[in-house]
């Protein structure tokens, strides 16, 4: 893995979610496929949020600059080229599943920063206006990776489905 990853911790305060692992650790050494699918649910429902334009839980992101769309390359936000949305993996294991990104600009996207040159004295770039000369750019931050409400229902059904498979008699 090249560049820089970002993982965020999400706590699944469900009962019916809570009640279903338990459950499945009861009657399967290896949980790495229940992972596998949960991971490709959330996979999924991220890649939705970029069609949505919107960060877990509904929220819709900040707009772009009027200044800066009328010169960006398509009209959905963090879509340009579809790298970053297309770079949205996730990775099972035993005890977890981690969904994420490696892609550079992911956390900036998510968490939001300011950007200052490294070297140069200015940022250097082009929009709707002509070139601009900046000291910073702030970035606002659209949440795309996370665990919402239907993200804990697909979870707990998810769950659920391999216990009905593994435990077909039992209630």
């Amino acid at each position: 893995m090249a560049g820089a990853s970002i993982s965020i911790t999400a706590e699944i305060r469900s009962e019916r979610v809570e009640r279903a692992f338990t459950r499945l650790v009861g009657v399967m050494d290896n949980t790495t496929p229940v992972m596998a699918a949960i991971g490709t649910g959330l996979v999924g429902s991220t890649h939705r949020r970029f069609v949505s334009q919107t960060a877990p839980g509904g929220e819709a992101w900040a707009p772009l600059l009027p200044d800066y769309a009328a010169v960006k390359r398509g009209s959905r936000i963090l879509t340009a080229s579809g790298r970053l949305r297309d770079s949205i993996n996730s990775r099972p294991s035993r005890d977890e599943v981690r969904v994420g990104t490696n892609t550079i600009y992911a956390a900036v996207h998510q968490f939001g920063g300011t950007i200052k040159p490294k070297k140069a004295s200015h940022l250097v770039f082009r929009l709707a206006s002509g070139l601009v000369l900046a000291k910073s750019v702030t970035i606002p931050a659209r949440p795309f990776l996370g665990i919402d409400g239907e993200d804990e229902e697909m979870i707990a059904d998810t769950v659920f489905g391999f216990l009905e498979r593994h435990l077909p008699n039992r209630p």
